[in-house]
């Protein structure tokens, strides 16, 4: 299974796969947007993005999510901090990048669907967690709504440009993604499939 190269998920409108070095120039240019401003500092040019990709280690899991029609890129997700013995992993560097490209299409919502399925049917994880700065409250707002619960709050764990900010931990067990996250996922793919055949 640490074969990341051999790994495709399949959703109804948008796949995840394996992330590659030919991504290097467009995961850098959505790095570098508006929409990606609260993400952890990243590489200062394509080359510098490109040594990332190639020196990911297999312990970690980088995916490009791409429009299933027509195999066309629109954002990245990745699962890391892969813990084998107590079962635990964290999801990140989720972005879309495309959001035009996907106007209509439950593009977040299905990616995070099937890294979550990948994490807990595929790696049988029981425990997804992750940070998010308490000046993100959009981004905590939609990890709740996703199944996620607040843990608590690390004080000034996060320096954003010389200001620090607490991060808000936040956590997934594997019932509550079963229970909360998937129907909800579920029932938003379904209605976007509805109003798409009208």
């Amino acid at each position: 299974m640490n074969n990341i190269a051999n790994i495709f998920l399949e959703g109804e409108f948008i796949n995840l796969r394996a992330i590659n070095i030919e991504d290097a120039e467009i995961t850098f240019n959505w790095r570098k947007s508006e929409r990606a401003k609260l993400l952890n500092k990243g590489a200062v040019n394509i080359d510098q993005q490109a040594n990332w990709i190639a020196s990911r280690p297999s312990s970690e899991f980088n995916f490009i999510i791409e429009i299933k029609k027509c195999k066309t890129p629109v954002g990245m997700i990745s699962l890391a901090n892969i813990d084998r013995e107590n079962l635990h992993g964290e999801p990140g560097r989720f972005l879309i990048g495309e959001e035009a490209l996907v106007s209509g299409i439950p593009a977040a919502v299905e990616a995070v669907k099937l890294l979550y399925e990948f994490a807990f049917d595929k790696l049988e994880l029981v425990r997804l967690f992750g940070v998010v700065a308490d000046n993100n409250p959009l981004m905590v707002k939609w990890h709740k709504y996703m199944g996620m619960k607040v843990e608590g709050r690390l004080r000034s764990h996060l320096n954003q440009d010389g200001v620090f900010h607490d991060g808000i931990l936040i956590g997934l067990l594997v019932n509550d993604f079963r229970s909360i996250t998937l129907p909800r996922a579920n029932s938003m793919i379904a209605l976007a499939r509805k109003n798409l055949n009208q």
